[in-house]
């Protein structure tokens, strides 16, 4: 005579599938929180339109701001006029054909504009443009 056990032959089992859910869930929360907590650093210009203006390529390009207040950024870093030629000596050391790009707030002094083109002149570096919007 067969007497059954009263513990059950089925052996107990981890559901794997609803773990792996809820990890690629707090995954995706997790990615999503941290992107949205990065600070975004760069210098706010009101660009002035062009109807001709046309995407430039930006990999390894060098950002000089000028504010309409007559303030210089160099990749978002504070930088007077006077610095302004040292700085680019060790860019133009740093790098044997910098691209750079000229972000100018429309409502800024020319003089200013003028004056940096001035000292990518001298420093040598050929490879300029002027960010612009697309005038509409």
């Amino acid at each position: 005579m067969n007497i059954p056990s009263p513990r059950s032959r089925k052996r107990a089992r981890i559901e794997i599938i609803p773990l792996i859910d809820v990890i690629f869930f707090l995954l995706a929360t997790f990615m999503m929180v941290s992107l949205s907590m990065v600070k975004n650093v760069g210098i706010k210009v009101n660009l002035p339109a062009a109807s001709t203006s046309t995407p430039q390529e930006r990999n390894d390009r060098t950002t000089i701001s000028v504010t309409k207040d007559g303030n210089l950024f160099f990749n978002s870093e504070p930088l007077s006029l006077e610095q302004l030629p040292d700085r680019l000596q060790q860019l133009k050391a740093a790098q044997p054909d910098p691209k750079v790009f000229i972000n100018g707030d429309e409502k800024a002094f020319f003089g200013s504009a003028v004056e940096v083109l001035d000292d990518l002149r001298k420093a040598g570096i050929t490879k300029v443009a002027i960010d612009t919007k697309l005038k509409q």
